[in-house]
């Protein structure tokens, strides 16, 4: 094989020189930018300001949340006309609470540093169980197989809902490459639409490529219907828009953000 290495290099060599630049340049492909997803809010409802949003979702005609900080965190049933919760449990104080889902009768809830998922019973909230994972919790859903979680890195992670093992990884990327920071997601018709951190964008995702394949930008909605309410500089800090949840049957989505005044009905086109 060694006195076969000169032979191959002069074949290589040869072949590199008659190698072109046209070639080069069409041997990566165009990216191409995500497509605008318009949409149009049909009504506004109130919202509670000391919640710090961290996962939103709605089931059995109720809408259900997460908020985070320590000594802060809770998951709560709440009135979607009244913004007030209906039925709620704290976090022991050393947790900072993340995402939720609603699965097989059980909600699961992410913790941000401590590595841990809680599961309860989805009427009583009682807690029936923990899971352990390493990193950090953000943002939760699920397709109707698996759990979805992320971590602030661009990476979906799809679980098994008996094990909270990782099952498979999925890299998120736009026409910039990684999207990093996804937060709370949503999966709606095979898509998985998640809020971007320290944006106020909505990104929808196809999960079987990681592609994203539209965003939507909520950056005026809070000045428009909230004037005043947060300041740009708390919304450019952490106080931004977090929070997804689907209404199957009504075909329309509510979104918030954290601290935020005001919960929004939209509608995609």
């Amino acid at each position: 094989m060694k006195k076969l290495l000169p032979a191959m290099g002069s074949l290589l060599l040869l072949a590199a020189c008659q190698n072109t630049g046209t070639e080069d340049a069409t041997a990566v492909p165009a990216t191409t930018m995500p497509a605008v997803l318009n949409y149009t809010i049909t009504n506004v409802y109130p919202h509670n300001t000391g919640s710090y949003t961290e996962g939103l979702e709605w089931h059995d005609s109720t809408l259900y949340e997460s908020t985070g900080h320590e000594g802060k965190s809770k998951l709560a049933r709440v009135s979607l006309t009244t913004g007030k919760d209906i039925k709620k449990i704290d976090l022991p104080k050393e947790y900072f609470g993340e995402g939720i889902t609603v699965f097989n009768g059980k909600i699961y809830q992410l913790t941000y540093e401590h590595g841990k998922c809680f599961v309860y019973d989805f009427k009583t909230f009682n807690k029936i169980r923990e899971f352990s994972y390493e990193g950090e919790g953000w943002g939760m859903t699920n397709d109707g197989k698996y759990l979805i979680n992320n971590n602030r890195s661009n990476n979906l992670y799809f679980r098994d809902p008996e094990t909270f093992q990782v099952v498979k990884t999925v890299a998120v990327t736009d026409n910039n490459g990684p999207l990093v920071n996804i937060n709370e997601m949503e999966y709606v018709d095979g898509f998985i639409y998640a809020n971007v951190w320290l944006t106020n964008k909505i990104v929808k995702i196809d999960p079987a490529t990681g592609k994203v394949v539209a965003q939507a930008d909520f950056s005026y909605v809070l000045d428009k219907y909230a004037p005043g309410a947060i300041s740009a500089e708390s919304q450019a800090s952490d106080e931004v828009l977090n929070g997804i949840a689907y209404d199957s049957v009504g075909k329309r989505f509510f979104i918030t953000g954290k601290h935020w005044p005001k919960l929004f009905e939209v509608k995609f086109q």
